[in-house]
């Protein structure tokens, strides 16, 4: 979490609907879309707290992650660096490309499989 403690995910998540976001720091367009994905994010919490976003990095390096979290990331959560959760994720949810981002019912099935086009034509920026 921001706050730079640790969830587990489990209860965190329970009954929630997911965002996955698939981004790394060092893609041009994930740090294009990150401040509209906050944004939405921020808009849609209020009314939907069942809603969250959790960051599945596609970065090289801990450091790198850790650092375009805390200076672009919304209030949500992310996977650690190098947890083979993130690699479980990728090929579960297809992840070729980033950034991507996937909606997730609670009980794993994907609502939304173009979820940054939907919040990029949504028209909420």
């Amino acid at each position: 979490l921001k706050d730079g403690s640790q969830v587990d995910a489990g209860d965190y998540l329970k009954g929630k609907m997911v965002g996955l976001y698939f981004s790394a720091s060092w893609c041009p367009p994930c740090r294009a879309f990150t401040p509209k994905l906050k944004r939405f994010y921020e808009a849609i919490k209020e009314s939907h707290p069942e809603f969250e976003i959790v960051l599945v990095s596609r970065d090289r390096e801990a450091g790198d992650l850790f650092e375009y979290y805390d200076e672009h990331m919304g209030d949500w959560t992310f996977i650690p660096f190098g947890d083979p959760k993130i690699e479980e994720l990728l090929e579960k949810y297809n992840a070729r490309t980033i950034p991507g981002m996937k909606i997730i019912k609670p009980d794993g099935t994907v609502v939304v499989k173009d979820a940054r086009t939907e919040v990029q034509v949504r028209g909420l920026f």
